[in-house]
Parts: structure tokens; C-alpha cells; sequence
């Protein structure tokens, strides 16, 4: 039996892709016969109660960069970190984001457990200001010595690191847990209307703006089209005037959503979506839309790319390219022939994404790790 400490620099009390990964990565390694900890900071709002596979080692407290704000370690304990990792004794300690300050950093000092490092934002993408730069950089060098093995979610997120070591990054794509999605999304011709859903943060890099106004111009040809916005972010104002000042009709904000609703809406949807422009280093919302059988479009950044190959790729379009924008969405919303095509390969490419696939990777990659320590 392996133990295993995930480490997530990330309030693990909010939503977020990298968090989603490390609860999945926590059950399938415990399902495994294995022994997994969750090991992130405490969140300033936190009450005090005690959650089974968490522990919480320093403060988190709000970071704000490229218009984005998360909730990201701020302080650490160092006598509890200490204790902690004497008292649990970890084979393997796996870091999700190393390069975030600061908790995996102090662990990465004082661990003797082997070491994974998972590297998942699109960093080259991102835009960071040259002071960001000279910061992260040396930091992110720093931690590398520490590192036994490393891995990321796609070659979008290996860009950056590549830069700083020419090690081997082992790819070990995202995932989802394709028991919850139904692929049921049908089309029914009787239908009053079409919808358009995004689901997603409200944020420049995001691209909705190009959504909107693409959907303009699909909507004089096209009326029966609805969008549904779902999400919320700083653009929301925004948005909401530019939708205004268009004089868009049919289309609706719904803020934030439940789980259950993001799925239902999947399951409704004639297109998903997901114009983003960069920063994105692979795609779970498209792994998700794929999941239901909902036909997308999305942005052509590199991340997205990694995930919509093959036949996928008639999903990529240029969000700034509105005219062509708006024709990929009629094209794809309204050819049945096209449709039925495009969900035969995403049934087909989703498949290798599914948790248990990802989770056995991971496992893999843990226990080749033990047994060449136990060689030397």
C-alpha cells in the first residue's frame, strides 16, 4: 500500500478544475486499495469543523492577477507542517501547481517523500506582467531541484516549464467522471428554439464578448437561436450592456449554477460554446459538453486544441473572426448530418478521459517511483 499526500495550494472549499482533480485523484487512489490525503490551506472563513482526507496546514487568503482572483496559500505553520509530516509519514507527496506559493514550496524543503509535480495552468498563455515574470521564474526554478517526477495536463501546460529544465514532462491529460454525464442530447426538429449555452467565468480571456457579438449577427438569420450565459465574473456589467446597446433579443444571464443545472442544461443545449482566447491549457467544460452528446464550438487556443483533434477540430474557430464565428455555429447547429458526426467521434475520444483511465496513470506513475527508490 501506497500513502499518498496530494498537495493543492488552492481553497479546496471553491470550485475549480484543479480542485475537482485532486477529490477525484483522492477517492480513485483510496478505491485502489491505496491510502490519499488532501493537504491545502485553510480558507479565512473557515469554521472550524473537521473533514475526513483534509488536512489543513497555514491560511488562504484571496490573489488577484490577469483579472482572475483565487483564494491561494498565505502563510504556513511551520511547527504544525513539521509535525504533520512526521506524524503521517507519506511515501509520495504529489503537487498540484507547484509553482504557487508558498505551502508546497515549505513541504517540498522538509519532505522526504518522493515527489510529483503536476503542472496544469497555461502559463506561456497567461500574459503576466514582466513583474509577475520575474517572480514566478525564479521561483518555479527553485522548486524544480525538489521534484522527482514531473507531469502536466497537456503540452500547453508543459510550454512554460519546458522553458526552465530540460527533464522529461510526463503528459497525463484531465479528467471527468463520465458516469455523470448522459449522452442524451438529441436533436428534435419540433423545437421553438435553438440554444447557444456558455458556462464559464465572465472575464476578458474567456472571449464571451465575441460570442455576443457573434451571435448577433447568427440571430438576424437565424431567430429561432437563443444564448444562455451562465457563469459570473468582473465582465458581467459588461456584457449585459453590450447585449444592451446591440439590441439583442434572447439572451439570458443566469449567474451562477448548481451542478445539476450545469448538467440538465448540457443535456438541453443545440451548441456549447467555449470561446476562450488563451490561458487555457486543456478543457474540461469541452470533456463535459462532449460527455452529453451537446455539439460545441470553441475558441482555437492551444489547450483547446489538445483536446478537440481529428474530426474535433471542426469545433475551432477564431472568436475575433465574427463573421466566421457566427457561420461555424449555424453550420454546426443545423446540419444533422454534421452533428450525428461530430457526436460518433466525441463519444469515441471522451472515453480515454475518464477517471478511472487518468487515476490509474497517476497510480502507475507512483508506484514506479517507490520501486526504483526501494532499488537504491
Amino acid at each position: 500500500m501506497i500513502k499518498v499526500g496530494l498537495v493543492c495550494p488552492y481553497n479546496m472549499f471553491r470550485g475549480g478544475g484543479v480542485q475537482e482533480c485532486v477529490m477525484a485523484l483522492r477517492d480513485g487512489i483510496e478505491a485502489r486499495g491505496h491510502e490519499a490525503y488532501i493537504i491545502t490551506p485553510q480558507p479565512s472563513d473557515y469554521d472550524g469543523q473537521s473533514i475526513k482526507g483534509l488536512i489543513m496546514i497555514g491560511s488562504a487568503r484571496p490573489f488577484r492577477a490577469a483579472r482572475t482572483t483565487a483564494q491561494i496559500s498565505a502563510s504556513v505553520d511551520l511547527e504544525k507542517l513539521n509535525t504533520m509530516l512526521k506524524e503521517e509519514d507519506f511515501d509520495v507527496l504529489h503537487f498540484h501547481e507547484p509553482w504557487v506559493p508558498m505551502l508546497s514550496m515549505q513541504i517540498l524543503q522538509r519532505s522526504s517523500a518522493i515527489h510529483v509535480g503536476t503542472f496544469h495552468a497555461a502559463m506561456s498563455e497567461r500574459r503576466t506582467s514582466r513583474t509577475v515574470e520575474k517572480v514566478i521564474t525564479p521561483y518555479t526554478k527553485s522548486i524544480l531541484k525538489y521534484l522527482d517526477v514531473l507531469t502536466a495536463v497537456s503540452p500547453t501546460a508543459t510550454n512554460y516549464v519546458q522553458t526552465l529544465t530540460d527533464r522529461n514532462i510526463s503528459i497525463v491529460p484531465n479528467g471527468i467522471d463520465l458516469k455523470k454525464y448522459h449522452n442524451g442530447n438529441i436533436d428534435h426538429p419540433t423545437k421553438k428554439h435553438r440554444t447557444i449555452l456558455y458556462i464559464g467565468r465572465l472575464e476578458k480571456r474567456k472571449g464571451v464578448k465575441h460570442l455576443i457579438t457573434a451571435f448577433s449577427i447568427l440571430k438576424h438569420a437565424h431567430p429561432e437561436y437563443r444564448l444562455v450565459i451562465a457563469g459570473d465574473g468582473p465582465d458581467r456589467e459588461k456584457l449585459e450592456t453590450q447585449v444592451d446597446e446591440f439590441g439583442i433579443k434572447d439572451v439570458n444571464f443566469l449567474g451562477y449554477i448548481e451542478e445539476n443545472q450545469k448538467l440538465q442544461l448540457l443535456q438541453e443545449a443545440t451548441i456549447f460554446c467555449s470561446p476562450a482566447l488563451y490561458g487555457e491549457s486543456f478543457g474540461i467544460v469541452l470533456l463535459e459538453a462532449m460527455a452529453s452528446g451537446c455539439v460545441t464550438v470553441a475558441g482555437n487556443n492551444s489547450g483547446y486544441e489538445s483536446v478537440l483533434e481529428g474530426r474535433g477540430q471542426l469545433s475551432l474557430v477564431n472568436p475575433k473572426d465574427s463573421v466566421e464565428f457566427a457561420r461555424r455555429l449555424a453550420i454546426l447547429g443545423n446540419d444533422s448530418v454534421l452533428r450525428g458526426a461530430w457526436r460518433e467521434w466525441a463519444k469515441n475520444s471522451v472515453s480515454k478521459y475518464d477517471y478511472d483511465i487518468v487515476i490509474d496513470q497517476y497510480v502507475k506513475i507512483y508506484e514506479a517511483a517507490c520501486a526504483k527508490r526501494n532499488k537504491t
